[in-house]
């Protein structure tokens, strides 16, 4: 119930935002405002995941690749929305389908997963939980680029999951809330 309540207010209080990105978006370029991918949850089960498109139109194609800072792929507004991470905004719609919470870690797509697992068997334990918007592995490592990176964040996920309650999830929403307002993003 919190992430649902939570949810509608956030996407009532983000109307102006949510309107204004969706201009951005559209006149920086051609390609949907909204940008959708295959990517693994609870139970190692797929779901689309929806973001706001941060990066040129069809630059998504052939094998996945990773993002990093100085990605070319991405728009100079998506550049703007990743640094407060507004192109998040569209996962509450992932949340109201049952498919995100607000805080978990961070759904990956299976070509991640998979190369993960080889080194990281342990990352398989975050299917147990719901993925989530935000993360203790996102406010404390940040984004990764590559696929080691994943794993170093992943000791931050596996401390979340060990240690979840309802008062850590405040603390990660607060973290977030933080990195939002201070354009720590990416």
């Amino acid at each position: 119930m919190i992430d649902y309540s939570i949810t509608i207010l956030c996407l009532i209080l983000l109307i102006p935002v949510i309107l204004i990105l969706t201009l951005a978006i559209k006149i920086s370029g051609k390609g949907p405002v909204i940008y959708s991918q295959k990517r693994i949850g609870r139970s190692g089960n797929y779901f689309t995941i929806y973001k706001f498109r941060s990066m040129h139109f069809g630059t998504e194609e052939g094998l996945p690749l990773l993002s990093g800072k100085n990605d070319i792929r991405i728009t100079a507004v998506g550049r703007f929305m990743r640094k407060h991470k507004f192109d998040e905004i569209p996962n509450f719609i992932n949340v109201l389908k049952g498919e995100m919470s607000l805080v978990g870690p961070r759904p990956e797509q299976q070509y991640f997963i998979d190369q993960i697992l080889l080194k990281a068997p342990q990352y398989k334990l975050l299917q147990n939980i719901k993925p989530g918007i935000t993360s203790w592995g996102q406010v404390k490592y940040g984004y990764a680029s590559k696929v080691d990176e994943m794993i170093e964040r992943l000791e931050y996920d596996l401390y979340y999951l060990e240690n979840r309650s309802l008062w850590f999830d405040l603390k990660v929403a607060f973290y977030t809330i933080g990195i939002i307002l201070k354009g720590e993003g990416v």
